[in-house]
């Protein structure tokens, strides 16, 4: 592969993950689809297939793979141990994967979730017209279907997620102060700080994958999510320390060992000024691409 056709692809990857983490929610099968997508984008390339909009060709021939791993990943997730949240990417920096897509709140862990309840082509008609601006023709072509049916299904995936997701709008600096003061308060095991902070039907949601400890299913109300989070104090094993990070859009904290290795995501999920979701990722199979990963029983937390 020449040099210049490596920078092309390259240029072309920004969005072509964009594309399968959203579709996917894990990093690690959206770093397999881009890679297969930009094979087969060099492949035709190097055919001499005539290609009118490479950008259009690349996220098409994305989108359809994207499709394809999304019904596999679907019956994997059914025999998922625990519950099952997406693995968090790191944003709002120079780097930002995603930072060539209008995600808007597209990325957050609650919309990634919220997506997995939708079919493979609800999901993709939506994300393909409201987040990357295809026409519902184009959708048509890359799905296998009517324009009429993608019509269809985007109206039913967008209806769905309205009435669930929280209609209040939070600035970025006023998410980085609430989730500030509630790390503050879940170190210093503040139960009565931490209430303050939290929506009265907040939501608790662990994913240990089988492999860390982790809560047996969500855990709903203000009190009793207090209370969980006030004990994490009593287990923290010295050295642990958290660094304060955007994770997919939203804020949130990487927690660290005494060796600076990361044991554990948590991002809050913050409307109306009050902490409506908190998820908590320790499952070292979902944190590696942050980096080096630690023994989380060395350093309990949930």
């Amino acid at each position: 592969m020449s040099n210049d056709r490596g920078e092309l692809l390259e240029e072309l990857r920004p969005v072509a993950f964009a594309i399968a983490y959203h579709m996917l929610g894990s990093v690690s099968e959206a770093e397999d689809v881009v890679q297969e997508a930009l094979l087969r984008v060099h492949q035709a390339l190097e055919a001499g297939d005539r290609i009118a909009s490479l950008p259009a060709f690349t996220a098409t021939v994305t989108a359809r793979l994207a499709i394809n791993e999304l019904r596999s990943a679907r019956a994997r997730r059914e025999q998922y141990v625990g519950e099952w949240l997406p693995e968090p990417i790191i944003t709002g920096g120079g780097d930002d994967p995603a930072q060539h897509a209008e995600i808007a709140d597209s990325l957050t862990l609650a919309m990634l979730v919220l997506l997995e309840s939708l079919s493979p082509e609800q999901r993709a008609a939506l994300l393909l017209h409201d987040v990357f601006d295809y026409a519902y023709a184009e959708i048509a072509e890359i799905i296998g279907t009517s324009e009429v049916n993608v019509r269809q299904l985007a109206t039913r995936a967008r209806r769905h997620v309205e009435e669930r997701r929280p209609r209040f709008e939070t600035t970025r600096e006023e998410r980085a102060e609430l989730a500030r003061r509630f790390f503050a308060a879940a170190q210093e095991g503040d139960v009565a700080g931490l209430e303050a902070l939290l929506a009265a039907d907040v939501e608790l949601t662990s994913d240990g994958g089988g492999k860390v400890r982790a809560l047996a299913g969500p855990l709903r109300g203000r009190a009793r999510v207090a209370g969980m989070l006030g004990s994490w104090q009593r287990y923290q094993a010295p050295g642990l320390s958290l660094r304060l990070v955007e994770l997919n859009g939203d804020a949130g904290a990487l927690y660290l060992d005494a060796q600076q290795q990361l044991i554990a995501v948590v991002a809050l999920e913050i409307a109306g000024g009050q902490i409506r979701a908190i998820s908590s990722i320790t499952n070292p199979d979902k944190l590696t691409h942050l980096g080096p990963v630690g023994d989380i029983s060395r350093s309990r937390t949930t």
